[in-house]
């Protein structure tokens, strides 16, 4: 079954199966299936025509998934960045954005540790 340009693994439950969509995950998924009577026990592989022709409607109609969602996001880092705010300043440092501290952690965000070749240590008396 094809969502969204994503291929659901047929095996999988449809309720894990949706959150290999992006912008689906768990919660949302079980919230679609409630809204269209589906059960989450269900395999993808069970699922009928009219069943699948239900879920892809409801899901392309009613949320913002894969594509539509990365160019959205993308879209509002862009803007924070070109207004000069304090968090588009941090994205365009590659620093963390959400408060969190520098000086010990946030190694995914800067970087590997980059050791300065030839420092000289402060002599101790």
């Amino acid at each position: 079954m094809r969502i969204a340009g994503v291929d659901l693994p047929s095996n999988k439950k449809i309720d894990v199966a949706l959150s290999y969509i992006y912008g689906i995950g768990r919660p949302l998924a079980k919230e679609i299936l409630t809204a269209l009577n589906l059960s989450p026990n269900l395999r993808v592989r069970e699922l009928n025509d009219e069943q699948s022709i239900r879920l892809r409607q409801y899901i392309e109609q009613n949320y913002t998934i894969e594509s539509d969602l990365k160019r959205m996001e993308s879209m509002n880092i862009k803007r924070l960045i070109e207004i000069g705010s304090y968090r588009g300043r941090r994205h365009r440092a590659l620093l963390p954005v959400r408060g969190q501290r520098t000086r010990s952690n946030a190694r995914t965000r800067r970087g590997t540790k980059k050791t300065v070749a030839g420092k000289k240590l402060a002599v101790k008396k």
